[in-house]
């Protein structure tokens, strides 16, 4: 299982984000069980039962998309609702000439795959999607090019060769003042990875990707969301928005001293902000804690939670934190852009939710020395705020 343990055993650790996150190449050999993760079998379901309309779906070969209509038909039901219909001979042919399949998303519709990007997510402290990528041939899906997040790859059928070309641009964003230009020259790393194997790439890294090892390949893309320094100011102006420089109109019709004033006042406090050694550490807690995550009704609990002990239910929310109260013999709980206090008693409880596995409420009530019915009123206000789902009906 790819949790958050795992991954941080499989990636280095504290090792890992020291050195090499965001700054350079890595490749971990057979690191990865990737036993009922991903298979050729669940591709197949995938594509055969869910409506997976382009770009959730698609096809590319040489840097293009393959127009659809080449591997799918338009059809619409009685309800006049139309969408592409896969045609395997179709999809089989551009395949068997060169096209790469990618598939969107997969962690919202595969279980074991949603549980692995949750637990990356954990580790890393940022929201990951999950593409699957299908070759089959040497030629290249998508020609040399870069990515604007980085990148967390699980091989897991066959083999895939990546060449790497390094950046041409320091940390290139999607919304930047000028394109990377291409690279020159011979690759910096020419790596095949095999079953199993890790590799994790930064952002901004020039790199070519071909199935050319005489096997079918199938890998897993854990796509890493970035947050940059632009980021960091959107959230300390949201912070600011409660003085009065920040809601003050701006004069654009005063003289130009009354303008001066008004601009020293805004840099006084944006400095003094960013004066604050703790930041980052400031803006990581509001980043994990207002987090939405992923989420899931409890059905059939509309109208509160009954205090059943096999009553099994988990976080959905990535990230969040419990902070004791000093003084009050409360905790703070936050999570999914809430905060609750509950009694201090409640803390092991809330700890072991965060840990991200499902637990049944007899586990939250032994874990804390509580009665299952206090337990199962304090998950019932989690999952009123959209924090906890109750995974596990028990009915």
């Amino acid at each position: 299982m790819l949790d958050l343990a795992s991954w941080a055993g499989r990636l280095g650790g504290d090792t890992f984000l020291a050195q090499t996150y965001h700054r350079s190449y890595a490749h971990f050999p057979g690191t990865a069980d990737v036993a009922g993760l991903f298979s050729w079998d669940d591709l197949n379901r995938i594509i055969a039962t869910q409506r997976l309309e382009p770009p959730r779906l698609r096809l590319s070969v040489d840097g293009e998309m393959v127009p659809v209509h080449r591997y799918a038909v338009p059809t619409t039901n009685r309800r006049a609702v139309t969408w592409s219909r896969i045609q395997p001979a179709e999809l089989h042919a551009q395949l068997r000439d060169g096209a790469s399949l990618v598939l969107d998303s997969v962690e919202k519709i595969h279980p074991p795959v949603g549980a692995a990007a949750e637990g990356l997510e954990r580790f890393l402290g940022t929201s990951v999607q999950v593409n699957a990528y299908a070759s089959w041939t040497e030629r290249e899906g998508f020609g040399l090019h870069w990515d604007d997040h980085d990148v967390v790859v699980v091989q897991v059928h066959g083999s895939k060769r990546w060449r790497l070309y390094g950046a041409t641009r320091e940390a290139p964003t999607f919304r930047d003042v000028e394109t990377p230009e291409k690279p020159e020259g011979d690759p910096v790393a020419d790596i095949v990875l095999a079953p199993g194997d890790v590799f994790y790439l930064p952002r901004g890294w020039w790199h070519a990707v071909t199935a050319d090892q005489g096997t079918e390949s199938l890998h897993l893309t854990f796509g890493l969301v970035s947050h940059t320094g632009a980021d960091l100011l959107h959230w300390v102006v949201d912070q600011l928005r409660s003085g009065l420089a920040l809601r003050k109109d701006i004069p654009r019709f005063a003289s130009l001293p009354d303008q001066s004033d008004f601009l020293a006042e805004l840099r006084r406090e944006l400095l003094d902000e960013l004066a604050d050694p703790r930041l980052v550490e400031r803006w990581a807690e509001s980043n994990d804690t207002t987090h939405h995550g992923h989420a899931i009704p409890s059905l059939p609990y509309v109208d509160g939670l009954p205090a059943r002990p096999e009553i099994a239910v988990r976080l959905t929310a990535p990230r969040g934190r419990v902070v004791e109260n000093s003084g009050h013999s409360t905790v703070t709980f936050s999570a999914a852009g809430t905060a609750w206090d509950f009694a201090d008693a409640a803390a092991p409880a809330l700890r072991l939710l965060l840990l991200g596995q499902t637990a049944t409420l007899g586990d939250l009530a032994d874990c804390a020395g509580l009665e299952v019915k206090d337990v199962a009123a304090l998950v019932a206000v989690l999952i009123e705020g959209q924090a906890v789902a109750v995974v596990g009906t028990a009915l």
